[in-house]
């Protein structure tokens, strides 16, 4: 019987392993469910040492009792990692490149009704941006770059796009003519200087920085106060704001990101609270820890840009709140009534002929009305 057990143990262990690999898939890093089947093979085990009659009668029915408890386990966690992505709203939002690429037939990418009065040649000033302002600069490229230009990201080429952390790291070290995006953190400038390089900043647009929670929250505003106050842990419950008697789940973005760089400037002196955090898997750096996602629940609540929660996500569960009494609408961020208006910029670290040219043309107004058939407010009135 000890010789059974040991053959036992021998053919548990690569089972074990397949189901935490298999686990692994499901969601991730569910160390309790990994262990609860676990320790009842271990149980079966010791119970055919201890005690060997009675085990030979019952290991068939703890044998299946095990297989029936991994089982459920797994379909626990798989269900529960597929609510997770189903209330995912940003990081999981359908916004795809592909829509909004120029010189496209049926692109959504906001085009001019004739030819517009500049047209670049060689050598193209390379462009990247942040994800929501990719429609914006797409549009400029369908109207002053080329038509036989290299497709989006190819090597070499004048198109690119590496969302906001990606696009200004290439900008620091030179890669990237003009980066589109929301003002960079303190970091990202640091990075410029440290190679030599000077950010340069020409806003272009006006966006909102918007909060939304769940569409079922009765909540409909929250004064400027009271979000400082929920983002730096001192007000914990939407009962305090006018809402339900439930705890805030107050999610982050990643450090460098626009989104979240625009919420530090906002706090000012306020500190900022732990937001809460996820184990992801890093290609180059193996599990690493890092600000959660945004889950739609009914106590959450996250914030973004206007243009990119409500046209590219058009998320229909979640709403954007007023702030101050003032909802985030286009016309309020052009009139600068929204409190949170900001602007955003093409950043550059140089001035050449072509670069100078593409920034006077965004500011004329066929660049301003591409901002705003993108559905941006333009700068310019």
């Amino acid at each position: 019987m000890q010789t059974a057990a040991i053959l036992l143990l021998v053919f548990a262990a690569p089972i074990a392993a397949l189901y935490l690999f298999l686990l692994t898939l499901a969601t991730g890093y569910s160390v309790l469910f990994a262990l609860l089947p676990i320790a009842a093979a271990v149980f079966c085990i010791l119970l055919i040492l201890l005690r060997p009659g009675r085990a030979r009668r019952n290991v068939g029915i703890v044998f299946a009792g095990v297989v029936l408890l991994s089982a459920v386990c797994l379909g626990v966690q798989f269900a529960h990692n597929a609510y997770d992505r189903y209330l995912t709203v940003e990081d999981g939002a359908p916004f795809d490149t592909a829509d909004y690429l120029p010189f496209v037939q049926d692109s959504k990418v906001a085009r001019l009704d004739g030819p517009a009065s500049l047209r670049l040649g060689e050598p193209l000033p390379v462009v990247d941006g942040a994800t929501a302002l990719f429609p914006v600069y797409s549009a400029f490229v369908g109207a002053v770059y080329p038509p036989d230009i290299l497709p989006l990201g190819a090597a070499d080429g004048p198109f690119q796009f590496h969302n906001t952390i990606g696009g200004y790291a290439l900008l620091a070290k030179g890669e990237v003519d003009v980066m589109f995006g929301a003002y960079p953190s303190e970091e990202q400038i640091g990075e410029a200087r440290a190679e030599g390089r000077e950010l340069r900043f020409t806003p272009i647009g006006r966006e909102g920085f918007v909060f939304f929670v769940n569409r079922n929250n009765p909540v409909e505003s929250l004064t400027s106060e009271e979000i400082r106050g929920i983002y730096s842990g001192e007000i914990t419950n939407w009962k305090e704001v006018g809402g339900r008697d439930e705890p805030i789940l107050a999610f982050q973005r990643n450090q460098g990101s626009g989104s979240q760089s625009a919420l530090v400037r906002f706090m000012g002196d306020a500190p900022l609270m732990t937001p809460p955090t996820e184990q992801v898997e890093d290609l180059m750096s193996g599990i690493i820890e890092r600000a959660s996602d945004y889950r739609n629940h009914k106590n959450a609540i996250g914030f973004s840009f206007r243009y990119y929660a409500d046209q590219l996500v058009g998320n229909k569960g979640i709403k954007l709140l007023a702030v101050d009494g003032v909802a985030p609408t286009v016309e309020n961020i052009r009139a600068g009534r929204y409190p949170l208006t900001s602007e955003f910029y093409a950043a550059t670290t140089q001035s050449t002929e072509q670069i100078d040219a593409l920034l006077e043309w965004i500011l004329s107004p066929e660049g301003q009305e591409l901002i705003e058939r993108t559905g941006y407010a333009g700068i310019n009135p």
